[in-house]
């Protein structure tokens, strides 16, 4: 299946989730098979602020920041992305004339993780550890399910939360998912959408964007700033899965996924292992 190109849409409140939609019916059009796998921090925002739940989150001792999902959050994770951004993503692509499924990482046990323990982080300048965090890492993909709904001529739109072990939900993170499909898929491509034109070497100044961004295979990667951590550490778990090309896209632009397949993205690349420090 490596003729596929996976998307992830991003959930910056500037990327534009009509744009992508028409990108990828154009791409469905032209006879291309496309997995849309999205998160949706501005509806997750937007609606804890509505019921009145906070939302944290947490920085690792490396320095990449992710959402704490206590019980509260993890409920509102699970409304906002099936009730809000999926709906409209789904809506898009079929008045666009692709026929989308909506799936979260639950349905079918699309998405398996292995629900996190105690968490380390730092809460002003302290290490603490955090252990009510309903979060996993997907640790295995029903590549099954999403190739009959592609055979079919389908657009699968995913999102977490996803099946942990245990049997109950829990919230991952969307880049990290869209890697673990792109790896299990070994896609041709992966594109990962935001609200920047690449990975940027000053999160101040978008001039700064990347042609080409190395990361290690382990350990903390190179940028960590506006929000780009967990966005290389997904580009190297895609790559290291199966995934044969990363690229991190402006979502904010006309047709974003096929500029960024023609240049306009920062490609994201493995060190060799030598180089390894």
């Amino acid at each position: 299946m490596q003729d596929i190109t996976v998307v992830k849409c991003g959930g910056n409140a500037a990327v534009d989730p009509l744009a992508v939609c028409s990108d990828v019916a154009g791409m469905v059009g032209d006879g291309e098979r496309v997995v849309l796998v999205h998160g949706g921090s501005a509806d997750i925002d937007a609606l804890a602020g509505r019921l009145g739940v906070p939302m944290r989150r947490l920085v690792s001792p490396d320095g990449v920041s992710a959402r704490h999902t206590d019980a509260a959050a993890l409920e509102v994770v699970h409304l906002a992305l099936a009730g809000l951004a999926k709906p409209r993503l789904v809506g898009a692509l079929v008045a666009a004339g692709v026929p989308a499924v909506g799936l979260t990482g639950l349905d079918g046990g699309l998405l398996r993780a292995k629900r996190k323990g105690v968490h380390r982080a730092l809460v002003d300048g302290r290490r603490v550890l955090v252990r009510d965090d309903h979060s996993g890492r997907v640790t295995s993909v029903n590549t099954g399910l999403l190739g009959t709904l592609l055979s079919s001529g389908a657009v699968p739109v995913v999102s977490p939360p996803a099946l942990a072990e245990d049997g109950r939900p829990v919230n991952a993170d969307a880049d990290r998912a869209a890697a673990a499909v792109a790896g299990a898929l070994g896609a041709r491509t992966l594109v990962l959408l935001t609200g920047a034109p690449g990975v940027l070497a000053d999160p101040a100044d978008e001039d700064s964007v990347l042609p080409v961004c190395a990361v290690p295979r382990s350990g903390p990667p190179p940028f960590t700033g506006g929000g780009m951590g967990l966005k290389l550490i997904a580009a190297r778990e895609a790559l290291l899965g199966g995934a044969r090309r990363v690229l991190v896209a402006d979502g904010r632009r006309p047709d974003p996924v096929r500029a960024a397949l023609a240049g306009h993205a920062t490609e994201v690349t493995l060190l060799p292992e030598e180089a390894r420090a």
